[in-house]
């Protein structure tokens, strides 16, 4: 495998793994105009390419609350079963479309029952959607496997019925959880009691950290509440204050011998400010230093992104290789929710044979 720079249509080639991406943040402008219409909910302008442009342009604002507040027009279309079928099941077809082979989607059920559905039905009715697209996806010769993160929102109370219902849906679809929302003020451990019922159910899951608040955030979601993988951990680096030297913290340390992976999410953090450019992004020295470090979209509507996109702004502006796109792949697929068993087949049959087809 060549260490040299690779261009954006040998990256499109590539398998690729997701592992933090939200339902409701990666809808087609299309649909979102045509279940708005449907619903009677009012857009800021029914041009798909308009309000593409209108979302990019509004989340870009440096501040991670006004980021989630795009989501308004979204959950709105989002609220009956035909729209959240139809969503999942673009969603797949959209990874799929992206070279995307292994992806983890993330949504909080709670925010999708204002139309009248129960919790368990919006459940029922995303994992319908996601299998019909993984079906079509098969067909097409474009396979992927879609796993589900069940969120509780942390700024609510509804966080402990969200993880029964992962408990719940274990085998039938949900691999894991998380919990999402305004971070800074809303502190991880304010939820515990969910997450030690998660750990003696047995379900893996990773908390939102290290984003709009820092270190102490990262150390309760690992320290305290046993948190498998970090979404973001961006501000992780605060526990390494010598980059260039590499001399880690006691948190960065634990996070790195115990190869605790980090979400991150590149043009995302610009959004939220929580990096200044995708050049000095932290993902790239904690690449360096040997970190669990993968590549996600996080929001690929609100982001205006996908996988090959965030792939190759890395390599074009931070000197990324074709090694270092596969080294996170491997790593996105390593810390996969799934068997151990059926993440080295991933790797074994799907990811190293795609490298080695593409390059």
């Amino acid at each position: 495998m060549s260490s040299t720079r690779i261009d954006a249509d040998t990256i499109r080639r590539l398998p690729k793994a997701v592992l933090h991406d939200h339902l409701d943040g990666g809808l087609r402008p299309a649909t979102v105009v045509e279940l708005a219409e449907s619903v009677g909910h009012t857009l800021p302008t029914t041009d798909p390419d308009e309000l593409a442009a209108w979302y990019v342009e509004a989340a870009n604002s440096g501040d991670l609350v006004r980021y989630i507040a795009t989501f308004e027009h979204t959950l709105a279309v989002m609220q009956t079963r035909e729209g959240l079928l139809r969503t999942a099941e673009e969603y797949v077809l959209d990874l799929a479309a992206d070279g995307v082979v292994y992806g983890e989607v993330r949504y909080a059920p709670e925010l999708n029952t204002r139309g009248g559905l129960t919790l368990a039905e919006v459940v029922e009715t995303v994992q319908e959607g996601l299998a019909a697209g993984m079906a079509k996806a098969a067909a097409a010769g474009t396979p992927v496997r879609v796993g589900t993160l069940l969120c509780g929102m942390r700024m609510f109370d509804r966080v402990r019925e969200a993880a029964d219902l992962a408990v719940a849906f274990r085998d039938a679809g949900v691999v894991g959880f998380d919990i999402a929302g305004a971070e800074d003020g809303f502190p991880a451990a304010d939820h515990l009691a969910a997450f030690e019922h998660l750990r003696r159910e047995s379900v893996p899951f990773t908390i939102h950290a290290g984003e709009a608040h820092g270190l102490p955030s990262i150390h309760q979601a690992v320290q305290v509440c046993g948190a498998q993988r970090v979404g973001h951990g961006v501000r992780l680096t605060e526990d390494i204050p010598d980059l260039a030297g590499g001399k880690l913290g006691r948190l960065a340390s634990w996070i790195r011998d115990r190869r605790i992976a980090l979400e991150m999410c590149p043009t995302s953090n610009l959004q939220t400010g929580a990096a200044t450019s995708i050049a000095e992004h932290p993902i790239t020295p904690l690449k360096d230093l040997g970190f669990r470090v993968t590549v996600n979209t996080d929001n690929r509507l609100v982001s205006g992104t996908t996988m090959t996109r965030e792939m190759t702004l890395l390599v074009e502006r931070a000197g990324w290789s074709a090694e270092d796109l596969r080294t996170v792949t491997l790593n996105a697929v390593k810390s996969a929710f799934l068997p151990y068993d059926e993440r080295v087949a991933l790797i074994r049959d799907v990811i190293l044979p795609g490298y080695d087809a593409a390059l």
